[in-house]
Order: C-alpha cells, then sequence, then structure tokens
C-alpha cells in the first residue's frame, strides 16, 4: 500500500497556496520551528539600532527644544513626526524575552546613544533660553508630569509598535506604515520628558531637570515591560532556562521602578501626609466698643425725709484697638501668549529663577517691600505653595478696593 506523499512546506512563505498564507498571516505566532527563527532574525534585524535612529533622533532632539524654547505645541509636534522608528525599544523587550542579555544590552546602549542626542541637543535650545530671558515655558511644566493619560497613550504605542514590526517582519506593508504611526506616540511619551529635563538644566527652571528624567525612565520601563507581554502573546519565548531568569529579574526591576519612583512622586506632588505651606487670610472679628452706662445713686435722707434721687453719669474706660495690617493679594496678569511670570530670589532681570506662575495665580504681597532694579519696579510676594520671591510689580494686578 502506497501511503501519499507529505505536501512540502516551502521556505518562502509567498510561495505558499492563497488560503495557508491568509491563514499564516492571520496567526499571531509563526506556523513552526523554521518560521519562529526566520520572523526572530528578521525582527532583531528591524529592531536594531542604526545610523538612521541616532540622525532622526538628533533631528527630533533640536525641534523639541526649539518647541520648548518658544513654548509652541506645533513645533513640538514637528519634532515628533522627525523622530526614529523606536526599534530599540522593541528590541530592549524582544531581549528580555528571549533572554538574550547581548541583544538586550546592544538596543539598551543604542537607545540611550539615541537619547542622549535628544538631550544634548535640548541643553543647547535650555541655553538659548536662559541668554534670551524667556520666562514662559508652560508646555515643559506640562510635560515634565506624570499622568493617566500619558501612561495610557505609552501603553497603546508599545503594544501596537511591537505588534506591527513582528507582522511587518513577515513583509506585511500595512503593518509597517501601522507600525511607524504606533512609534510616534511612543517617541512622544520618551523624548518629550527628556527633552524637557535637558532643556530645564540649562534653562534655570526648577524641577524641570529631575521631573523629567524622572518620567522618562518610568514611561522606558513601561514601555519595556508591555513590549514583552505583547512579544509573549506573540509566541516568543525564552530559549534557555537562564533566559528565564533574564527575563524575570528585568521585569523585576522595572516594576520596582515604576511603583518606587511613581509612589514618592505623588505624595510628594499631591503634599499628601505633608504640612500645606499655603498662607491662607484669617478674619478676625473686633468686639464692639463699651458705652457709658446710666446708673441710679441713692442720696442719704436729709432732714425733711424726702429722697431726691440724683441721675449720675458714670464712664467707664474704652478699649483701644491697635488696627492690623490687611494682608493685600495680587493676581499674576501678564499680556504675553500663555501668560505668567517669574518668581525671582532677587529683584532684577538676571536673578535666580525660583518658578514660574500662571496667569491668575495668588500672591500675597508682603506690605511696603518693594524696591527698584534694572528701571523696574517689584515687590516681595508669596506664591501659594509657599515660595517668596520677588516679582515685577508690572505682571500684578492688584484689586482696586471698593469705596464705601
Amino acid at each position: 500500500m502506497n501511503l501519499p506523499k507529505s505536501e512540502e512546506t516551502p521556505d518562502d512563505p509567498e510561495r505558499l497556496p492563497p488560503a495557508r498564507r491568509r491563514r499564516a498571516r492571520r496567526l499571531l505566532a509563526p506556523l513552526d520551528a523554521d518560521e519562529r527563527a526566520s520572523s526572530l532574525e528578521s525582527l532583531a534585524r528591524r529592531t536594531s539600532p542604526s545610523f538612521d535612529f541616532f540622525l532622526f533622533s538628533l533631528l527630533s532632539g533640536a525641534g523639541l527644544g526649539v518647541g520648548l524654547l518658544f513654548d509652541a505645541p506645533s513645533l513640538i509636534l514637528l519634532g515628533i513626526l522627525l523622530s526614529p522608528l523606536m526599534g530599540p525599544v522593541v528590541g530592549i523587550s524582544l531581549g528580555t524575552v528571549i533572554g538574550s542579555a547581548q541583544f538586550f544590552v546592544r538596543s539598551l546602549v543604542g537607545l540611550l546613544i539615541g537619547s542622549v542626542l535628544v538631550f544634548g541637543v535640548s541643553l543647547l535650545a535650555g541655553y538659548a533660553a536662559q541668554l534670551l530671558q524667556y520666562e514662559i515655558f508652560e508646555q515643559a511644566q506640562i510635560h515634565s508630569q506624570l499622568s493617566w493619560p500619558g501612561f495610557l497613550v505609552l501603553s497603546v504605542g508599545a503594544l501596537l509598535t511591537a505588534f506591527a514590526m513582528v507582522r511587518s517582519a513577515r513583509h506585511d506593508s500595512v503593518a509597517h506604515y501601522g507600525g511607524m504611526l504606533a512609534s510616534v506616540a511612543l517617541a512622544y511619551e520618551l523624548y518629550v520628558p527628556l527633552s524637557v529635563a535637558g532643556f530645564g538644566l540649562t534653562a534655570g527652571v526648577p524641577h524641570l531637570w529631575p521631573d523629567g528624567l524622572v518620567v522618562y525612565a518610568v514611561h522606558l520601563a513601561l514601555a519595556a515591560l508591555i513590549g514583552a507581554f505583547s512579544l509573549g502573546l506573540l509566541g516568543f519565548r525564552p530559549l534557555t532556562l537562564f533566559g528565564y531568569t533574564v527575563g524575570g529579574t528585568f521585569a523585576l526591576i522595572s516594576v520596582i521602578l515604576i511603583l518606587g519612583i511613581t509612589g514618592a512622586g505623588a505624595v510628594i506632588g499631591g503634599q499628601m501626609a505633608l504640612p500645606t505651606p499655603v498662607p491662607t487670610l484669617t478674619y478676625t472679628p473686633t468686639t464692639p466698643p463699651p458705652t457709658a452706662t446710666r446708673t441710679l445713686t441713692p442720696v442719704p435722707p436729709t432732714e425733711t425725709l424726702t429722697p431726691t434721687p440724683t441721675i449720675t453719669l458714670t464712664l467707664t474706660p474704652t478699649a483701644t484697638v491697635t488696627p492690623s495690617p490687611t494682608p493685600m493679594y495680587a493676581i499674576v496678569s501678564s499680556s504675553q501668549e500663555s501668560g505668567g511670570a517669574h518668581l525671582r530670589a532677587e529683584p532684577g532681570l538676571n536673578s535666580r529663577i525660583i518658578r514660574t506662575y500662571l496667569n491668575d495665580t495668588p500672591m500675597l504681597v508682603i506690605p511696603g517691600a518693594i524696591l527698584e532694579a534694572d528701571g523696574l519696579l517689584w515687590l516681595n510676594v508669596v506664591a501659594p505653595d509657599g515660595n517668596q520671591g520677588w516679582m515685577l510689580q508690572s505682571l500684578l494686578l492688584v484689586p482696586t478696593p471698593e469705596s464705601e
């Protein structure tokens, strides 16, 4: 009895029959070991950092630095559109999943080199802001904070980038372009806070330098974890027992980094279990002054035995109320675009900037504390967060008391 010959599977997926080719593209994991090895090799090649990755990282950093300098969201968007395909991030996840320490380190070093280029160009933008004495950095402050919308965009970007790169490794052109779009979201959550950190370091704006770097580290750890989870669902597994150890160690360190930094940031940023240094206006009711009291003093009887009531006015001493100075408040009112003003340590345009406050921020004005420096008048104020310093009088709007 003759058995039917088994059908050979072509090495090239494009040579498969149409039905099998469609079925292979619908599968999340490769069909067999040979296709898995071929897909892994193609994915490793696509995620390896290249010269294009470094070049476009430099261009992206330049666009982001200019956008932060002029506080322009459109220029920041341009910098993100110039960002490279974030393949090294998926490479870090791939090295974690398959347990290849060599590939993990190569992808991580490549990503760090691209990040250093973005950080370095942003340092120059911050130095230019210091020379030009720009004071409005609203976009930089927004992107230096951890937020749930940012985590959501990062998660979707990392998930779709990993999925699209695996599909594009199988010559899927639609997945290739989809991966480029998802990579833009991933670059937005990684390169923008990193650029803010470099910008704040040389611009002299407090909190931007450490906060931006913390946001970048947390986002990178989260993106690598989500990418590793996605690749695990797509059928990639460690090749050896050592690979499971490497992947588990990296995952544990990433979780500790995310929970530790975000937990500490939530306590400090939310002022939980910490005293609030915000000055409050206390109203002290005054007691009405005492009035004169009319008393009747009986007079001893005379010989006529006729009692004569005599009315005597007795004035009691009146307490003197010493008026206390009424706290005066002002609000930040700048005519510049995006609105805001700097709180400086000393009067003068060249003094150290403590922090930037946006329009409509209330300020407690210290009575009698007004100085002239650089041809301008400066008021000594206390901000709602407890910072005390000097601010231009022309950028403060003092409410005029109503006349009775």
